[in-house]
């Protein structure tokens, strides 16, 4: 049912870290003084966006009083103060750790800028120095436009050294924008979607998953987990 894979790249916020949820306070907290509330629906249509494309749906979707760069410039004073609280998400340590004792290689792929990157990793620095490539869409220049268009994973996959073909690559993600961009990528998607976001927007990814502690390396052709 699903091909076997040689390579990994995985999404960060809401998938491997819970920095969605830090997220949600943030613009929260940046749309509350002008009345206006961060919903769902509109949450669920900038993830996985670059930085700078999200702020901009957010402004267009609330008629927000803001330009990008003030946006940006108030979700920066509060990088430090919400971000370096991240946390890995369930299962997550294991899988990395799994996959690393046998050498799969892994990237990431994400829409995050570079500083909040380091902010968000700020106490993972181990885990996260793992992955290569590390393709940050809110900084990086060579991804013209972010997920769902298929740039973000194009991009990444030509950063692994050999080069692997599409189809030999695994992408994980939380977002419907990440799945479509990794499918539009022509790459196999788990998606591992939070469960305020509705069911039909699940539907095309290859296998979805509650948590990633739930993932069966063994159905992409990858070792198994040792039986404990």
């Amino acid at each position: 049912m699903y091909q076997h894979v040689t390579h990994i790249i995985f999404d960060m916020d809401g998938l491997l870290l819970n920095t969605e949820e830090l997220y949600t306070i943030a613009f929260q907290n940046m749309c509350r003084p002008h009345g206006k509330s961060y919903t769902w629906d509109i949450k669920i249509r900038c993830m996985g966006k670059k930085a700078q494309d999200g702020a901009r749906y957010v402004i267009d979707a609330l008629d927000l009083p803001l330009t990008v760069d003030q946006w940006m410039e108030q979700l920066h004073d509060q990088l430090e103060s919400l971000f370096t609280q991240a946390k890995l998400m369930p299962g997550a340590e294991k899988l990395i750790s799994h996959l690393k004792s046998h050498n799969v290689p892994m990237g990431i792929c994400s829409g995050s800028t570079r500083e909040g990157y380091l902010a968000k990793t700020t106490h993972h620095r181990e885990t996260f120095s793992i992955f290569s490539p590390v393709v940050l869409c809110g900084s990086d220049e060579d991804v013209k436009q972010s997920k769902p268009h298929p740039d973000p994973y194009n991009v990444a996959r030509s950063r692994f050294d050999p080069v692997p073909s599409a189809g030999s690559i695994l992408v994980f993600e939380d977002s419907p924008n990440g799945v479509e961009s990794g499918i539009a990528a022509d790459m196999q998607v788990v998606m591992v979607p939070d469960p305020n976001i509705p069911r039909d927007l699940t539907t095309k990814s290859t296998l979805v998953l509650n948590s990633l502690e739930e993932f069966k390396p063994e159905l992409f052709g990858l070792p198994p987990y040792q039986q404990s």
